[in-house]
């Protein structure tokens, strides 16, 4: 019933904990694109591929004392650390939920910075695109961004490092 919920626990569990709403964001959409399980829908937004589902789940399994969410002051904002609480391991323990998680690229893309899993996740949204319009298509909806050639270099292998 909670499939789609312990999920989520599985993943933030199998990482550790996450820190950062953009970047759980970013993380269980580029895995939903590796073809893992996650039913989610996104829309384009703002700082790219963004899912209200993945946000209102979150605060569902926040809610339910699954997982923790401790709200951190940085100098200008403030950041979101999701860790598995004792509630949310008994919860996984009683789950059937299979979810075939590669433990090094969800490592691999925690140890990214927000901005650089922005980048990949909005180059994956516009997959169905040839490459080099992709590119132009990030240029365009990304602009102030300022993502330079060699940050688009980084995230196509970056991409293709995780799609082996």
């Amino acid at each position: 019933m909670l499939d789609n919920h312990a999920k989520l626990v599985k993943v933030i569990a199998a990482s550790e904990g996450i820190v950062g709403r953009k970047k759980l964001q970013k993380i269980i959409y580029i895995m939903k694109k590796l073809g893992l399980p996650f039913e989610e829908k996104y829309t384009f937004y703002f700082y790219g591929p963004y899912s209200e589902e993945l946000s209102l789940r979150i605060e569902e399994i926040t809610n339910l004392g699954f997982v923790s969410e401790v709200r951190e002051k940085k100098s200008n904002y403030y950041q979101y650390r999701y860790q598995v609480t004792e509630q949310g391991e008994d919860f996984l323990k009683h789950s059937n939920t299979e979810l075939p998680l590669e433990q090094s690229l969800l490592q691999e893309m925690k140890e990214q910075s927000s901005r650089f899993l922005e980048l990949v996740s909005t180059m994956l949204y516009f997959d169905h695109l040839p490459k080099p319009e992709i590119e132009q298509k990030v240029q365009e909806v990304k602009k102030k961004s300022n993502y330079t050639p060699e940050d688009i270099k980084e995230a196509w292998a970056f991409i293709d490092r995780l799609q082996k």
